[in-house]
């Protein structure tokens, strides 16, 4: 959460910095002109405060910089010279900071009427992560339609895929057109790929949903 140094009452946050810059000059004389370059930062809300403790002071001459005040040091070069590290851009984060402190907290905005408040949003329902999932791509009134099916046990997937490929069987001239081919199972609808053994042997095979392997040899011997 950042916090910029606007305030709806901006004189009494005026007249706060002002009161603490004069007793931070009076209890540390030796700063020599740090507190009012540091006044020049807070007034115009150039320093940044954050929720964790960190903030950010943008450099007065150039706006493309600014420097990060992170647990009581700060990146810019005076930092190291400056009577008890107290830099422009640290002092203006501690002045901002304890302003902030002191002034009493700005009073809530009033809820708008009760016609204009937005509609509750209907609590969102976290779904949970099935276990496991299978793919399947089915014609549907001539179109081809990819269908995820999803569930906790994979017996239930499988006989829910089962009878989705019962409802949805292969179009004839699909399966003849799969059947044709010599790398193609017509029985579970899906292409075979080419293995190769130690010995020099090639065969064509495919694992079946149940965790099988299909040599597709029935598939081709039922297509003649």
């Amino acid at each position: 959460m950042t916090t910029r140094t606007s305030t709806p009452d901006r004189e009494a946050f005026r007249e706060m910095l002002a009161t603490l810059a004069a007793k931070t000059k009076t209890k540390i004389p030796e700063l020599n002109g740090r507190v009012e370059k540091a006044l020049r930062l807070a007034l115009p809300g150039d320093v940044e405060l954050h929720g964790n403790g960190t903030a950010t002071v943008y450099s007065s001459s150039d706006p493309t910089r600014r420097y990060e005040i992170i647990e009581g040091t700060c990146t810019c070069r005076d930092y190291e010279q400056a009577p008890q590290h107290l830099c422009q851009h640290r002092l203006s984060a501690g002045l901002v900071r304890r302003t902030h402190a002191l002034l009493p907290p700005p009073a809530p905005e009033p809820a708008p009427p009760a016609a204009a408040q937005p509609a509750a949003q209907p609590a969102t329902v976290a779904l949970p992560e099935a276990r496991c999932s299978v793919n399947v791509h089915v014609t549907i009134a001539g179109r081809p339609v990819q269908i995820t099916l999803r569930g906790h046990q994979e017996a239930e997937v499988l006989t829910r895929l089962e009878a989705l490929l019962d409802r949805y069987p292969v179009p004839p001239s699909a399966a003849s057109a799969q059947g044709a081919g010599a790398g193609w199972c017509a029985k579970h609808n899906t292409a075979l790929k080419l293995n190769h053994g130690k010995d020099g042997r090639t065969w064509l095979s495919h694992r079946t949903p149940d965790g099988q392997w299909c040599k597709g040899k029935v598939c081709r011997e039922s297509g003649k």
